[in-house]
């Protein structure tokens, strides 16, 4: 049997990445997962234990959209993964009011809401997981990253309290920080050798971050061996940051 067997999950920002290797992974350890990502997304996938949603999280509706339609389906909900994200970079004197507010939109606004949507579900099924996706900016910054860094500090405080206050009901809350990881976000960049060589002899590890390094960390925090783990940022960036 799975580690997963018999659970439902959410993972949002499933069409590429670390969404969808976690989709992927949750599904192949027994879970029943509600893929979503926004319209146009590529949401394909094999395994039919994996239903999807084109959905873009941000709009007033999303949440109970979403939370609904893996109820009605799953008969239920244990897992909910607040994967979604966007970023950018940009000066703090040229990053605008509509980029700042974009990035709290999706990165942190949107997660609360369908986190919120979905605590009288994860309190019934008796071991919810709630999960965010940070990121080691949550902790540091860079130039540029003045709205990001602040979303993702963010997604860690509000992680914590849905931790501290639904502890007694044995739901579980914490967030992933990922370091330098190739994913669909930073594509762009690390096509280039020169800049993976770059991040990659940052890291201790010496090698940049998988989409399945994530999936993983989530897979523990979604499973009974995370059960007695809450209210942690659980940094995986393969030691980029410990020089910092």
């Amino acid at each position: 049997m799975g580690r997963l067997s018999g659970r439902r999950a959410i993972v949002t920002g499933a069409a590429s990445g670390i969404g969808r290797a976690t989709a992927q992974l949750f599904a192949g350890e027994g879970a029943q997962v509600l893929a979503v990502d926004r319209p146009g997304a590529d949401l394909a996938f094999d395994n039919p234990a994996i239903l999807t949603l084109a959905q873009d999280i941000t709009e007033d509706a999303a949440p109970d959209a979403i939370v609904c339609k893996a109820v009605e389906t799953f008969g239920g909900l244990d897992i909910v993964y607040n994967n979604a994200g966007v970023g950018f970079s940009a000066p703090v004197a040229d990053t605008t009011d509509d980029q700042f507010d974009r990035q709290i939109a999706v990165n942190l606004r949107a997660a609360f809401r369908i986190a919120r949507q979905s605590v009288p579900h994860l309190v019934k099924s008796g071991h919810g997981r709630l999960i965010f996706t940070a990121s080691i900016m949550a902790r540091h910054t860079d130039n540029g990253l003045v709205a990001y860094s602040a979303a993702k500090a963010g997604v860690v405080g509000m992680m914590r309290t849905f931790a501290l206050e639904l502890g007694r009901h044995a739901v579980t809350s914490n967030a992933i920080l990922p370091g330098a990881i190739a994913t669909g976000m930073t594509a762009a960049s690390f096509q280039r050798e020169d800049i993976q060589a770059v991040w990659a002899k940052k890291a201790a590890l010496k090698r940049l971050g998988q989409p399945i390094d994530i999936a993983r960390a989530a897979l523990f925090l979604a499973s009974e061996d995370g059960g007695f783990v809450t209210g942690q940022a659980l940094g995986v960036d393969g030691g980029l940051m410990l020089r910092v």
